[in-house]
């Protein structure tokens, strides 16, 4: 005999239950976009573009990066927190939206309460490097330089607060050393800078500068995760010189607060695909990053630790939203 399902629940009473079921079911049937909250270029979009393809390929609908660069990421992380929760509008979440629940003093959302953890999409090394033309080439020798000419070395970040602009803090705190902090709108513009030795050094996520280290371009020093990058072998890490220093960018997806938990799950399944199918995983290893499969919850763990451990560091520089 064959039943109708959702008659079946329609009968017994149970509509909105049947109702949410059909969308998760169904979903997606129209096209869906991926808010970024950095310009096009940066480490941030070129994730998005990445999963974007992915997603678009398996759910047989356009997942489209909508770049919304301002208020330090606040922006997109804002209109997606306000968005319907109908799995329509995600958001690119990165180290920033943790950072900025404390840089900020009054936000108009609360980020781990209206943004729901859907997955885990790379963990990876941020990158101390400088422009050749930097008389440098170790961590022993910056710090050196640094304090021979306090306030002189121009410390450039994709913005007030991001990761890039805390791992270089960080670095600051722990040795003791002065430096110029220079915000940038993203790590393109950055770069662009950094290229031109217009500013000296950064600590950029490794996905928007691997090819200029690769060629030549600029100089990694070191990198600031516990364990050395395999896709910068040879560059040591920033704890071999300055003890206990690690930091690391973390990105994946997020939706609105009341997304529907058939919709996350279908997404997240979507997700752990994408980190185990040989193609993405490389393309994903190939900008330095270490996968994050999980669940949502394990995601949104990370969430939860990341905010805690920067909010220290936030408090401690002194750090104030531009």
């Amino acid at each position: 005999m064959h039943f109708n399902l959702k008659a079946l629940w329609l009968a017994l009473g149970l509509a909105p239950f049947a109702a949410v079921a059909a969308t998760a079911l169904d979903y997606p049937t129209r096209s869906a976009r991926i808010v970024v909250g950095y310009p096009a270029g940066g480490s941030t979009d070129i994730l998005a573009r990445i999963i974007g393809q992915w997603l678009s390929e398996r759910l047989g609908q356009q997942f489209v990066v909508d770049n919304k660069p301002g208020a330090g990421n606040n922006l997109g992380t804002d209109m997606v927190a306000k968005a319907d929760p109908d799995g329509y509008t995600l958001l690119l979440v990165n180290p920033a939206n943790a950072i900025n629940t404390t840089l900020f003093p009054k936000l108009p959302f609360d980020f781990v309460r209206d943004i729901a953890p859907v997955g885990g999409l790379i963990r990876v090394p941020n990158v101390l490097e400088v422009n050749p033309q930097v008389p440098v080439k170790t961590v022993p020798e910056l710090i050196a330089y640094a304090k021979a000419n306090p306030e002189k070395l121009n410390l450039a970040s994709s913005g007030t607060g991001t990761s890039i602009h805390m791992s270089g803090e960080l670095f600051k705190m722990m040795t003791d050393t002065k430096m110029q902090h220079v915000p940038y709108r993203g790590s393109a513009p950055m770069l662009i800078d950094l290229l031109a030795a217009t500013v000296q050094l950064t600590f950029d996520n490794m996905p928007s500068s691997i090819q200029h280290i690769r060629e030549g371009k600029l100089r990694a020093i070191a990198v600031t995760t516990a364990k050395r990058s395999e896709a910068l072998p040879d560059v040591p890490v920033v704890a071999d010189f300055v003890p206990g220093y690690e930091a690391s960018a973390w990105f994946g997806l997020g939706a609105p607060k009341g997304t529907p938990k058939e919709i996350i799950d279908k997404l997240n399944a979507e997700i752990n695909a994408a980190l185990n199918d040989p193609k993405t995983r490389a393309k994903l290893a190939d900008l330095g990053g270490a996968m994050m499969e999980g669940s949502a919850d394990d995601f949104g763990k990370i969430i939860v630790e990341e905010t805690e451990k920067w909010a220290k560091v936030v408090k401690f520089s002194g750090a104030k939203p531009e």
